[in-house]
């Protein structure tokens, strides 16, 4: 099984430059925990910004969702992978830099994202075929 058989292919962009205010509004209009950092050009790398960079951000040190921008809380780079490595390689990857979602890229655009609810579910699934067989 591959990255692009467990991504999830709409996923929610917000612009580097918004506020934090409107990243956190656009989380809760689409129940979600992260967004996908727009990049800036064909170069520049994608972003993902989750709740708990926002926490950081305005609880721990402070910060004004008002007058922080996106890009100031975001993880930039994002972690990414191809959208044909093995879902287990993707897992692993995870585990080693402590993150629950990547990006999945072909050619630096964006394909998808995986997030570690999306492997747990395929494993799930596998094992109640298995148990129905």
């Amino acid at each position: 099984m591959k990255a692009k058989d467990v991504m999830v292919t709409k996923v929610v962009t917000i612009s580097p430059f918004a506020k934090l205010r409107e990243a956190l509004a656009k989380m809760k209009r689409y129940k979600l925990k992260s967004l996908v950092v727009e990049k800036q050009s064909d170069q520049d790398a994608w972003g993902l910004i989750t709740y708990t960079n926002i926490l950081k951000m305005v609880i721990a040190e402070d910060g004004d969702i008002d007058l922080l921008n996106v890009y100031d809380a975001c993880a930039k780079p994002a972690l990414s992978v191809g959208e044909s490595l093995a879902v287990k390689h993707v897992a692993a990857m995870m585990v080693q830099n402590r993150v629950k979602r990547v990006l999945v890229l072909k050619d630096n655009e964006l394909e998808g994202l995986v997030a570690m609810d999306d492997i747990i579910d395929v494993l799930l699934q596998d094992i109640n075929d298995e148990t129905e067989a």
